[in-house]
C-alpha cells in the first residue's frame, strides 16, 4: 500500500508540523511492502502542477491536511483527483474538516474519510486498517462513507499523552531557510470566543527533557527560526522560563525563537531575566485584540491592559526582543471608533509589529454559534472573513483594510520610523488619523491599483506631507533620508533626497578610517581591516540637519538643528532583529 500526505502550505518557507506528525506516528507501522511518502505544496502551485505530482506518485491512499488558507484548492484537487484516480482513498484531516464534517462530505463526495480533532492514533488504526483491509467502522473519531450516508464513529474521549506524539523532524535534515513551526504544549488555558481552542479545555505539555532534546536538535542544525505554535506559551511560568533558560545557556547565535504569549502574566523575575538576552534570540508575539472592555467580556477574554503595557514598555527597554501586538477588527461592540481607540492605545506602545486582523468566524468557534446575534454578514468560503457587522459598515471594514495596508508598508516594513514618529509627534494627536490620513491620499492618487518599489513609497511619503502642507519640509526629508540610508546601503540615493557636496568627500572618508582611534570608538568590530576593505562596509552620508538625536528631542521638528554633519552609517550588526544598521555624527576635523 502506497499512502501519500500531501499538505498546501501558504508560504514556502513554511514546514508542515501535522503531516510530519503523522507521518513518524505511521512509519513505525508500515511493512516493507509499504510505503508512506510526503510532500508539501504551497498554495501558489498551480492546481495543475500539484495533480500532476499526484498522478505520479499513484498512492492508494492520500491524505490532506487542511486549514482556512488552502481548503478550496483541496476541495478543487479532491473532486478532481477522483475522476482521473477512481480507486484511491482520499483521507482529510485537520481544523477546518474538524467542524462541519457532515455537509463538507455531503457536498464534496470524493471524501471517503475524514480524520477528526487529534489525529496521531486514530491516524495510525486507520492506516493499519485500510492496509490490512479491515472494517475500519470502529475505529474512533473519523466520519465515513456507507450505503450513501456520512456515518460518524463515537469520539476518543482520552487524547494521545503528548509523549506519546513523536518527534515530527526526527532524522530530517532541515532547510536553514525555512520556518520549523513546533509545540511544547496543545490546548490554552483561555477560552476566547473567535479562536478554535474555544472548543477544547486544558494544557497539555511535552516532558521538559524532551523539549530540551528536540531545541537542542534545531539549534545544533542552525535553523533560521523556530516558530513556538503553543496557544499560550508562558501559560506555565516554570515550564517555560526553563525552555528560554535553555536555549539561552545552549544558543548558537544563529536561531530565533518567536513565542505567543500572555504579556500581562509576566512577573518581574521574568522581565529581569528577558532584559539580558541577547538581541534577536527571542521573538514575541502579544494578543490584545481590543482594549474595549465591552468587547473583552463577550469574547470572554481577561486582559490587564494597564499591564500589559508596563510589560511590552519594559521589554522594549531592553532593544533586545522583537514584539509583534495583534489587534483584531469586526469584534462584537467595537465600531470604527472604537476600533481607533484600541489601535491608539496599541500604538502608542510602538511595537516593532502591530498586526492588524480581520475576523475570521472559524468552524467551531463561539463567535460562529452567536454570528446572528452580533449581526455578522461574512465570507461563505473560508477564511470565512467578516465583512459587516451590527457595529461595523461595510464600506468601514474596507477603509479599515486600506489603514491596515499603510501599517504594513510605513510601520511594519521598519523602513520609515523615525519619519513617521516626526510627522506623528508633532501634527497628529492621533496615530490612527495620521494613518487613515495616508490611506485617503494614497488611495485619491491610485496608488492602490499597483504596487511600490521602495524608492517609490519614499516618494509618496514626501508628496503626502507636502500635501498636508506640514512645514519644515527640507528638515523631514533629511528625517527621511536617514531613514533611507538606515536600511538601504547604497550610494545612489532618489531624486527627493538633495546631495550635500562636499570637498574632497570621499578621499576625507578614507582618512577617517585610517585613524585607528575612529575606528576604535566607532567600528571596533573592523579594527584589524584596512580602511579600503572597511570602506566597501559602511556608508558616510552628509546631511543639513542633525538627525542624529531625533530620540533625544522626542522627534520635536522646532529642536532638530539644521546645520550641517557628516554621518556614518554602520551596517554589520550583532542582530538585524530590531535595526539593520547602527549610525553616528562624526566629525572629519
Amino acid at each position: 500500500m502506497k499512502v501519500l500526505l500531501a499538505s498546501l502550505n501558504a508560504k514556502y518557507i513554511h514546514t508542515n508540523l501535522a503531516m510530519r506528525y503523522l507521518e513518524k506516528s505511521v512509519c513505525n507501522v508500515l511493512d516493507n511492502n509499504d510505503s508512506i511518502q510526503t510532500r508539501e505544496f504551497t498554495i501558489n502551485n498551480s492546481l495543475d502542477y500539484i495533480m500532476t505530482e499526484i498522478y505520479d506518485h499513484n498512492p492508494n491512499v492520500l491524505c490532506f491536511s487542511c486549514y482556512i488558507w488552502n481548503m478550496e484548492m483541496i476541495d478543487y484537487i479532491t473532486k478532481h483527483i477522483k475522476k482521473i484516480m477512481p480507486e484511491v482513498t482520499i483521507v482529510l484531516g485537520g481544523p477546518e474538516v474538524s467542524f462541519g464534517t457532515d455537509i463538507l462530505m455531503k457536498e464534496n463526495d470524493s471524501i471517503d474519510i475524514v480524520v477528526i480533532g487529534e489525529g496521531e492514533n486514530v491516524f495510525k488504526n486507520l492506516i493499519l486498517a485500510l492496509k490490512n483491509n479491515e472494517d475500519y467502522s470502529l475505529i474512533k473519531s473519523i466520519a465515513f462513507r456507507a450505503r450513501g450516508e456520512v456515518v460518524f464513529t463515537k469520539a476518543q474521549k482520552q487524547l494521545p499523552s503528548m509523549d506519546s506524539i513523536p518527534f515530527p523532524y526526527e532524522n530530517e535534515t532541515l532547510d536553514p531557510d525555512k520556518i520549523v513551526y513546533y509545540e511544547s504544549s496543545r490546548g490554552c488555558p483561555y477560552n476566547c470566543q473567535y479562536c478554535l481552542s474555544s472548543s477544547m479545555s486544558g494544557v497539555r505539555f511535552l516532558p521538559i527533557e524532551r523539549v530540551k532534546r528536540e531545541i537542542k536538535y534545531f539549534i545544533d542544525q542552525e535553523v533560521r527560526q523556530v516558530k513556538f505554535v503553543d496557544r499560550t506559551f508562558n501559560a506555565k511560568k516554570s515550564y517555560a522560563m526553563e525552555i528560554m533558560k535553555f536555549i539561552l545557556e545552549n544558543h548558537k547565535g544563529k536561531t530565533n525563537f518567536h513565542f505567543e504569549v500572555t504579556a500581562d502574566l509576566m512577573d518581574d523575575e521574568t522581565l529581569h531575566f528577558l532584559s539580558k538576552v541577547p538581541v534577536g534570540l527571542f521573538q514575541f508575539e502579544i494578543g490584545v485584540q481590543s482594549t474595549n472592555e465591552k468587547t473583552l467580556e463577550i469574547i470572554d477574554r481577561n486582559v490587564d491592559f494597564e499591564r500589559l503595557s508596563n510589560v511590552v514598555m519594559k521589554i522594549s527597554e531592553g532593544k533586545n526582543i522583537h514584539q509583534h501586538l495583534d489587534l483584531i477588527v469586526g469584534l462584537p461592540e467595537e465600531d470604527y471608533f472604537s476600533f481607533r481607540e484600541s489601535f491608539d492605545d496599541v500604538f502608542e506602545l510602538r511595537p516593532e509589529k502591530l498586526q492588524i486582523g480581520f475576523l475570521k468566524l472559524l468552524k467551531g468557534s463561539g463567535l460562529r454559534s452567536n454570528a446572528l446575534e452580533h449581526g455578522y454578514v461574512y465570507s461563505d468560503n473560508p477564511p470565512y472573513e467578516v465583512m459587516e457587522t451590527k457595529w461595523l459598515s461595510y464600506g468601514e471594514v474596507i477603509r479599515l483594510k486600506g489603514i491596515e495596508e499603510m501599517v504594513e508598508t510605513y510601520w511594519n516594513s521598519g523602513l520609515f520610523i523615525d519619519s513617521i514618529e516626526v510627522i506623528i509627534n508633532n501634527f497628529y494627536s492621533s496615530s490612527f488619523k495620521f494613518f487613515e490620513d495616508l490611506w485617503k491620499y494614497w488611495k485619491s492618487n491610485g496608488y492602490h491599483h499597483i504596487s511600490h518599489s521602495k524608492n517609490k513609497l519614499y516618494q509618496i511619503i514626501t508628496e503626502f506631507y507636502i500635501y498636508s502642507r506640514f512645514d519644515k519640509i527640507e528638515v523631514f526629508k533629511e528625517v527621511l533620508k536617514l531613514d533611507f540610508l538606515k536600511n538601504i546601503k547604497t550610494s545612489s540615493l532618489p531624486k527627493i533626497f538633495d546631495k550635500v557636496q562636499i570637498d574632497d568627500f570621499k578621499n576625507r572618508c578614507h582618512v577617517f578610517l585610517q585613524d585607528t582611534d575612529n575606528v576604535e570608538k566607532y567600528l571596533p568590530f573592523y579594527k584589524n581591516m584596512t580602511a579600503k576593505q572597511i570602506i566597501k562596509q559602511v556608508h558616510f552620508e552628509p546631511f543639513k540637519a542633525d538627525v542624529t538625536k531625533l530620540c533625544a528631542v522626542g522627534y520635536d521638528m522646532d529642536k532638530i538643528k539644521e546645520e550641517s554633519i557628516i554621518v556614518l552609517f554602520d551596517y554589520k550588526v550583532q542582530s538585524k532583529a530590531l535595526e539593520d544598521s547602527k549610525y553616528h555624527k562624526v566629525n572629519f576635523e
